[in-house]
């Protein structure tokens, strides 16, 4: 079933200004957007600021301006807050999900079908789509349920950062919701209040045909589109600089091995546009449009630019089992979202010098299958868990040199573990130590080898030391073990044991 994440930005013109203003606004003043008609001026946008010096949204702007002396007042540009909005969902586009589309002019809406997974699960996709988007300075709420019609109407009226509203439970969820969030025109809200008519549940429990007959199609249709009665189907955003390739079909197909002719058709048209600009594709989109309005999306992402199509094929190809083409695919379109120039290399004769190996095509296989792929990378520290760093298994070389002079565990604990053990302080190994239930002896051993903390980065570390031990137990298994503090000075360290890496 398709998941639908709606992102709502409750401050986007005032984030904006403070973002990207002719002019910087201290972020300690109070700020608001001012909208006019006529002669008359109101509060169309207020900051957290603001907001807490009780200026609302709807306040005429000279009451707003009697009541706070340093308030920062700026002309609404309703053009540049929807060409930032169209920004954010193009970037939601290239980073998460093949299909977005701009939300009204407040937001943003993903269909996540098959992407989710990448982030680690929903819960952990919008938290980390929340956390990046303050990061860049904007303010954004985000909620996840089967439709667009709630995802939309949770994000913007719940209190909570982040929704997800598990499968099938839509209507639990948005029963109790005012009726103003089913996206229906501000005089029908007016009238079905009239009535008595305040919440989603009292509107779903109304006969239907008064209701129409009174109303239109329109607030039924709405109520349908929320409770996945019928769809609603996402237009994706798109623009003139993206390359896409589509294929419309006189009658739907459906098996596997037409669905992979097909691609490899569009795959070729699309690399034989992206060379006529120069480009190569490092992500690119698969978007399958069914006969019953479901869009269903396989993303290939490349670990440089690339522009083979046997390559592509093959990327998108060894998924197609992931497509269900229920009653039929009338569409299918190829669209490259992420692309990049790439100039032709001559190669050298093998002659002359040895050919080097490629080895993108196979991490672009297995990061395309949901594997984490990275190398490690040498940072100049004497501290083991800050002495490496993960970079791209396609990466240039740092520079930097792995430190030989003592041996270190091919395994490296990423937080050391506490061990219980049985020592002579100051400067022996443990004789005996315990680690995850498992009682060792140890029967050879060689250290200290003392580390120091790196004061300079944080002062608490001006006297903290670390004894490192390498140790082997009784069946011949080689362990790296530190004391914290020198076992003398309680100012050095805890003199707590742990176990911080395992050789091979």
């Amino acid at each position: 079933m398709p998941r639908v994440v709606s992102v709502y930005f409750p401050r986007l013109a005032t984030d904006r200004i403070r973002r990207h203003g002719a002019e910087a606004v201290p972020a300690e003043r109070p700020l608001v957007v001012v909208s006019k008609s006529g002669s008359k001026r109101w509060i169309s946008a207020a900051d957290c600021n603001a907001s807490k010096l009780g200026l609302r949204i709807g306040m005429p702007a000279s009451k707003a301006q009697a009541m706070v002396a340093d308030l920062v007042m700026v002309d609404a540009a309703p053009g540049e807050d929807a060409a930032a909005l169209e920004r954010l969902a193009l970037w939601a586009l290239r980073q998460y999900t093949p299909v977005v589309a701009v939300d009204g002019t407040d937001g943003f809406v993903m269909d996540t079908e098959g992407a989710d997974h990448l982030q680690g699960g929903e819960a952990l996709l919008v938290s980390g789509l929340v956390n990046r988007l303050r990061a860049k300075g904007l303010s954004a709420k985000a909620a996840v349920a089967d439709t667009w019609g709630a995802a939309h109407a949770l994000a913007r009226l719940t209190s909570d950062e982040t929704t997800v509203v598990p499968v099938g439970a839509v209507a639990k969820a948005v029963t109790e919701l005012p009726i103003h969030c089913l996206r229906l025109p501000s005089e029908m809200v007016q009238g079905l209040r009239v009535l008595g008519v305040d919440t989603v549940g009292q509107l779903s429990a109304m006969p239907r045909a008064p209701l129409t007959l009174r109303f239109g199609p329109e607030p039924g249709r709405r109520l349908d589109q929320m409770f996945g009665r019928i769809a609603e189907p996402i237009d994706p955003i798109r623009t003139p600089d993206l390359v896409e390739v589509s294929r419309n079909f006189s009658e739907p197909i459906g098996a596997a091995e037409t669905i992979a002719k097909y691609t490899r058709r569009l795959v070729v048209q699309l690399t034989a546009r992206l060379e006529e600009r120069g480009l190569g594709v490092r992500r690119c989109d698969l978007i399958i449009h069914r006969v019953d309005n479901i869009m269903q999306c396989l993303r290939a992402g490349l670990a440089k630019p690339v522009r083979e199509p046997a390559r592509l094929s093959k990327l998108l190809c060894d998924r197609i089992e992931k497509i269900d083409p229920g009653f039929g695919i009338e569409k299918m379109a190829l669209v490259a979202v992420m692309v990049e120039p790439l100039e032709e290399k001559q190669i050298a004769s093998s002659l002359i010098e040895e050919t080097v190996v490629d080895v993108t095509p196979l991490v672009d296989i297995l990061g395309n299958r949901g594997q984490r792929l990275y190398r490690v990378a040498p940072v100049a520290s004497d501290v083991p868990e800050r002495s490496v760093r993960k970079i791209s298994p396609t990466a240039d070389e740092t520079g930097e040199n792995w430190a030989a002079k003592w041996p270190r565990p091919s395994r490296l604990l990423s937080t050391p573990e506490r061990i219980e053990v049985i020592a002579l302080l100051p400067d022996q190994p443990p004789a005996v130590f315990s680690w995850r239930g498992k009682r060792r002896r140890v029967k050879r051993a060689d250290g200290p080898e003392r580390i120091f903390g790196e004061w300079w980065l944080r002062p608490t570390e001006m006297s903290a030391v670390r004894d490192y031990f390498v140790v082997e137990d009784e069946v011949g298994e080689r362990y790296w073990i530190f004391r914290a503090g020198d076992g003398v000075d309680a100012e050095t360290g805890s003199h707590r044991w742990f176990l911080h890496g395992v050789f091979g």
